[in-house]
């Protein structure tokens, strides 16, 4: 195997210092255009490339971003990693995925990643804690960002969606298609509250006369545990008092619904029971769920993201509209 070429080889072959060359691939450096082409020209033709590691050494930056993820059960994720590594990578930018399960909680996984000098961090998962977040062994730790969910935690900048408008888009639509015994099926209780979805149904319909109303928990952001608590919430209720309309903290929770729904009880969707979601993810348009649901700006939102931790946009939290997607399911 041939030896690898170096940044003193090209210089050599170039007529330029190391340094030179050392700047002809760092973006922002001050080269000449002239003395930047030079370079490219010889680094081509010995297929150099510059040892990334190197580079970090003598800048303190890996361009290494840890992507933190614990709801690999909700198919929405994996269009959202789509997008955020696209976007990472065209910046340059490596994703190091982290799967945080019952044996890696977020402590661990932000300290591993302060230990490989990770540039950032991004949580765009739903099962962390406030009080886990504030650790004191993460002083000093490499900035955090919470993407797709709302962040309490001062100095971490939450990058979400526009619930507030969210809901309201979603509330309005289902009340003028005369709806009036609404339901809500929400995830699991320590985790739910943060996303504030519950709190603006409530407050919606509270405003327009219908202030108790049942609530639907799911243990788990799944299919399955979705169908566990429209069924068990079916088996409880008699015909004549249950809802007209269930909306669902997202959308793998309403296909869960909508399978007992039908499958089981022999209901119709919507003519006996209306179902929406929040996601839009890519089976919510599929005809088996016609699914009506709020669909995030993923891409606007990966975008306000990677632009902080470049350093391009002050460091804040930002909420961005969405838009209300109506099908045939409510």
């Amino acid at each position: 195997m041939a030896k690898r070429a170096t940044a003193r080889d090209v210089a050599e072959q170039a007529g330029v210092s190391k340094w030179t060359v050392i700047r002809a691939f760092t973006p922002g450096a001050s080269i000449t255009e002239s003395s930047r082409a030079k370079v490219m020209v010889v680094a081509e033709r010995l297929n150099y490339r510059p040892n990334l590691l190197a580079r970090s050494l003598a800048t303190n930056l890996t361009h290494q971003v840890a992507v933190l993820v614990d709801d690999f059960e909700n198919p929405y994720k994996l269009s959202f990693l789509e997008r955020l590594t696209l976007e990472l990578q065209s910046e340059g930018l490596v994703a190091v995925l982290i799967n945080i399960n019952e044996h890696f909680d977020h402590v661990h996984a932000l300290l591993n990643a302060d230990q490989r000098q990770l540039d950032a961090v991004i949580m765009c998962g739903t099962a962390f804690r406030t009080e886990m977040l504030q650790d004191i062994r993460l002083d000093g730790a490499a900035p955090m960002f919470v993407l797709a969910r709302d962040s309490q935690i001062p100095g971490v900048p939450a990058i979400n969606c526009d619930t507030t408008l969210a809901i309201k888009d979603l509330c309005r639509h289902l009340y003028g298609k005369g709806y009036r015994r609404p339901g809500f099926m929400a995830g699991p209780k320590t985790l739910s509250t943060a996303l504030g979805r519950h709190r603006g149904f409530k407050a919606f319909w509270k405003a327009h006369g219908i202030a108790e109303m049942p609530e639907l928990v799911a243990h788990h952001y799944s299919a399955a545990s979705g169908a566990e608590a429209v069924r068990r919430y079916l088996n409880e209720v008699s015909p004549a008092d249950r809802v007209d309309v269930l909306l669902c903290e997202n959308d793998v929770l309403a296909f869960g619904a909508m399978d007992v729904i039908r499958g089981e009880f022999g209901l119709k969707v919507p003519a006996d029971i209306a179902v929406a979601g929040f996601d839009n993810t890519l089976f919510a348009a599929a005809p088996a769920y016609d699914l009506t649901t709020y669909e995030q700006p993923v891409e606007a939102m990966v975008k306000a993201t990677v632009a902080m931790i470049l350093g391009r946009e002050p460091k804040k939290t930002v909420i961005i509209p969405g838009r209300l997607v109506v099908r045939g399911s409510a």
